[in-house]
């Protein structure tokens, strides 16, 4: 059993994992840096430990939380998402020391994590996968006769990539060798591998993932699927659970392949498969993300399951605490990154003092969040501020209370997504269930919101205007 947990991370995710350590008794141990003093997972954890005085240094060095692990006398290492969640080299020290990483083993971290090699493994499962490379490519010009086997257009992508990075899209043979050697310099400083192989580009897809459960006993469980089109380069925006666009036949395969995924690579903890859904409605395999998501919350919202609590029953040795046959879906959800970019000036970040900060509430919405008034956005992470989650039983009456969620917050000093998020919700095709991950692109239109003052400055001047015309 855990008993005392370090987190290997910050912001949001670090603070969620602080909650399921306090419902479960475990102590919560939080790390920092000199810009994250003041964060709120420092504030909300046990113990909290300073990891450097660089903004990223200390949250980036597998050794220096490992050992640090294991100087506190803590049983385990959560690494939430982004920063070492999916750095094989983590598992392989914690494990050495004695010490559980609350994640799938180090060998199979860095099979799915090799991109040509994940593809390699569910091709062998018979899981589909996107036409393109059996491998790795060396240069422009094999890379140019690949893209001429597959047929135009495809995709340059980072075999080590993640995040929308290191990806390129080609349309003809002229621009995969122009682009090639972009791509493997953006994959090298990003990932530290220069890796790149191509695909088939799949027109307008749909992007559907499907959460995955594994204890150490062989026990494998889906938690139905999430929908993941709306996103901007790569980037998502708008998660779902389930997905409003495909037929409970189409759930119930890619469900399936999903679960084949994971036992063929022996998976273990909480994983994610991500598929793309085309036209003629086949599923291709995309990707394992062998961490938890940011998007997470809306699975929950709609099983019931806390993930987080899950991932530290399984990583204590301990089964699944259900099984498939008693798994079962209530309702939609909608998640939505409130991010601090300006959508209008091409989703430039915002950072700088929340000067006002009012979280959402009431029935069916959930805040995951790592801000309050008079926090500091640092500029050196990630610029998610929160996670606004919605959910109700029909799909319509969804839409309507996340709506209604994004006008309870209060958010002053800094720009967000929040009203771009409220063009969103009101297109007819995203009501009608009805989009792919072209849709951001297709509709620049969106954009066009009216620029909004804070309620509160509208307020003060109406009050400053009665005082004047009163003489008071």
């Amino acid at each position: 059993m855990i008993k005392k947990l370090l987190i290997a991370n910050r912001g949001e995710i670090a603070v969620r994992v602080v909650r399921a350590c306090a419902e479960t008794g475990i102590r919560s141990v939080a790390l920092y840096s000199d810009a994250d003093r003041n964060a709120l997972h420092v504030k909300k954890a046990d113990d909290a430990y300073h990891i450097s005085r660089e903004p990223l240094s200390g949250y980036l060095n597998p050794l220096k939380i490992a050992n640090l692990a294991k100087a506190l006398n803590c049983d385990a290492v959560h690494p939430g998402y982004g920063l070492l969640s999916e750095n094989p080299a983590l598992a392989r020290l914690c494990k050495e020391r004695g010490v559980v990483f609350v994640g799938p083993p180090a060998e199979v971290i860095a099979a799915m994590g090799d991109k040509t090699n994940a593809r390699k493994l569910m091709r062998e499962a018979g899981v589909p996968v996107v036409p393109g490379s059996e491998g790795a490519l060396a240069t422009a010009a094999e890379a140019a006769r690949e893209a001429n086997k597959a047929g135009y257009p495809v995709m340059l992508k980072a075999a080590a990539g993640g995040g929308g990075r290191g990806i390129r899209k080609c349309e003809n043979e002229a621009e995969v060798r122009r682009q090639f050697p972009r791509a493997a310099s953006e994959a090298a400083k990003a990932f530290g591998d220069g890796a790149v192989f191509v695909e088939k580009f799949v027109q307008n897809p749909r992007h559907i993932e499907v959460q995955i459960l594994a204890d150490g006993r062989g026990n494998i469980v889906h938690l139905f699927e999430r929908d993941c089109s709306i996103q901007r380069r790569n980037q998502k925006l708008i998660e779902i659970a389930p997905s409003p666009q495909i037929s409970e036949e189409e759930r119930g395969r890619v469900c399936e392949y999903a679960v084949r995924a994971a036992r063929a690579v022996n998976y273990i903890n909480a994983g994610t498969v991500e598929f793309l859904l085309d036209s003629s409605r086949e599923f291709y395999f995309m990707e394992m993300n062998t961490r938890l998501q940011v998007e997470h919350t809306v699975t929950e919202q709609i099983t019931g399951m806390d993930i987080v609590q899950e991932q530290l029953r399984i990583a204590g040795g301990m089964e699944l605490s259900t099984w498939q046959g008693a798994l079962a879906r209530r309702g939609y959800a909608l998640e939505m990154r409130i991010n601090a970019e300006d959508p209008k000036r091409d989703f430039l970040p915002s950072f700088g003092r929340i000067t006002k900060y009012y979280a959402p509430g009431g029935p069916g919405v959930r805040t995951d969040g790592a801000i309050y008034t008079g926090y500091e956005m640092p500029p050196y992470y990630d610029s998610l501020c929160a996670k606004v989650t919605a959910w109700a039983l029909t799909w319509p009456r969804a839409i309507k209370r996340a709506a209604r969620a994004l006008d309870d917050i209060r958010l002053s000093g800094i720009r967000t997504t929040i009203p771009y998020y409220r063009q969103i919700l009101s297109h007819p095709d995203f009501r009608n269930g009805s989009f792919h991950t072209g849709f951001v692109a297709d509709h620049p239109e969106l954009l066009q919101y009216p620029d909004e003052k804070p309620r509160e400055d509208i307020v003060a001047a109406i009050a400053a205007a009665l005082v004047a015309r009163s003489g008071v």
